[in-house]
């Protein structure tokens, strides 16, 4: 009998502070207002310094197993773009911290849609009887990689993790994952980009430059790219699980920027009022945005058992990515 993924715990985990656009504005020559009309972001979480991504992948993974009401895991996935180190893996020191030494751990690189890309992993794993239960983190210390002298990026994102437990189950009970659509387009990948510290940019014989080592995003080539790939992605899945937008209780997608969730709410033709937004109080946190954005709908009941969501993602590659699935009974760690 085949077997499905299907959502047993959920958990978050924040840096404690805060910063606000007020605290952002003066260095960059920039106002509360200004921010919030162009981005919808109102603060952003900052990891302080001696906090690494993996200290927030524990974190958030932790409170996802303790929901789960199972301590155990036969895989770690944690989705990131800023891991603790190019080598090794940040997964394999997760699972350790979590108690899960032994297990298979391993990373997915995908920026933004990497979590969307995990949930599907990890999916396979769980199909392929390979595990019967994984534990899918997305975590970011983005502001590690921000140029704080880049207007147009410093004032977005945040960081921040967001953890779920799969477990094996039935694909029609409520919490099973899927149909997935995935995709790619390598021709854009400049367009969300760190130039420097690959082998491209090692191997040319061409010192780096300090900017270069420094996230960059060509805001307004993206916009448009990832409301169409989005919505197109989103409709593809609809249409396999044989939902109509009408269905559509929730959307979640990624926390990009707020008029991007807008003019995608508008695009799918799903209500704007139902779509889940953290951006305002956690700013975009790439590969972390739709796990936290579904605990934090969770714990507010925004999410309630029975609703029909919507999954999608775009980011860096270029990239994208989504699913459905009925929300489960889930508690709260």
């Amino acid at each position: 009998m085949s077997r499905a993924a299907v959502l047993a715990g959920i958990g978050s985990c924040l840096p404690p502070r805060a910063v606000s656009n007020a605290e952002l504005a003066p260095a960059l020559d920039s106002s509360d207002a200004w921010i919030r009309s162009r981005t919808g972001v109102r603060r952003r979480h900052v990891a302080d310094p001696g906090t690494a991504t993996s200290d927030l992948a524990v974190g958030a993974g932790a409170r996802a197993l303790k929901s789960s009401g199972e301590p155990q895991a036969d895989a770690v996935l944690v989705a990131t773009t800023t891991p603790d180190h190019p080598c090794p893996a940040t997964a394999p020191a997760v699972a350790s911290r979590l108690g899960l030494g032994g297990v298979a751990a391993y990373d997915v690189s995908a920026v933004c849609t990497g979590f969307v890309y995990a949930l599907a992993t990890a999916a396979g794993l769980i199909a392929a009887r390979a595990a019967d239960r994984v534990l899918v983190i997305g975590a970011e210390t983005f502001t590690s990689i921000l140029d704080p002298t880049d207007r147009s990026t410093a004032v977005i994102f945040g960081d921040g993790a967001g953890a779920v437990v799969l477990r094996a189950g039935e694909p029609d009970e409520p919490g099973a994952l899927g149909p997935f659509d995935l995709g790619s387009d390598g021709e854009g990948q400049d367009l969300i980009t760190v130039p420097a510290g690959g082998s491209r940019q090692r191997l040319s014989g061409v010192p780096a430059t300090a900017a270069e080592h420094c996230f960059r995003m060509a805001g307004k080539e993206v916009f448009w790219r990832a409301v169409r790939r989005m919505a197109r992605s989103g409709r593809t899945v609809l249409d396999r699980a044989g939902w109509s937008p009408a269905d559509v209780d929730r959307l979640v997608s990624h926390q990009a920027n707020a008029r991007i969730i807008q003019h995608l709410a508008d695009d799918l033709g799903i209500p704007r009022d139902r779509s889940v937004s953290d951006i305002a109080e956690v700013g975009n946190t790439a590969a972390a945005s739709i796990p936290l954005a579904l605990d934090r709908a969770h714990a507010d009941g925004v999410l309630r058992a029975g609703d029909r969501v919507l999954l999608t993602a775009f980011g860096g590659g270029l990239t994208w990515g989504s699913t459905v699935l009925t929300w489960p009974r889930l508690e709260r760690a």
